[in-house]
């Protein structure tokens, strides 16, 4: 588990590079910010998607990505040294840290993660 928020927090490290809109001063930031993405992701997230049910599935599902992108600007409004510009930057945020961290796991764990 401590291995995964470190591979995350490299990923919010790696971030700014592919998104410059957000931006992540320190290492120390980046774990922090993990941290509290894992807590949100863990216990706020579902309750948002049970209550927007109607309007993910009338979406087909990409309601999801507001949801995470409104969690992850959250986080960022809430943390010093972690700054995104604003919802769009933070809706392409999440979809290039979860490939990122997606891709940094299969790397460390090659596909045992889930074991």
């Amino acid at each position: 588990m401590l291995l995964v928020w470190l591979i995350n927090a490299l990923a919010l490290l790696a971030l700014p590079y592919v998104v410059p809109s957000v931006q992540v001063d320190s290492f120390v930031t980046a774990l922090a910010a993990a941290l509290v993405l894992g807590l949100v992701n863990t216990l706020i997230r579902p309750v948002l998607v049970l209550l927007t049910l109607p309007a993910t599935v009338l979406t087909l599902g990409l309601f999801i990505f507001v949801i995470n992108g409104l969690l992850f600007w959250m986080v960022a409004s809430f943390l010093e040294g972690f700054r995104v510009a604003g919802f769009w930057s933070a809706v392409l945020g999440t979809i290039v840290y979860g490939l990122i961290s997606w891709a940094a796991s299969a790397l460390v764990f090659g596909g045992k993660r889930g074991s």
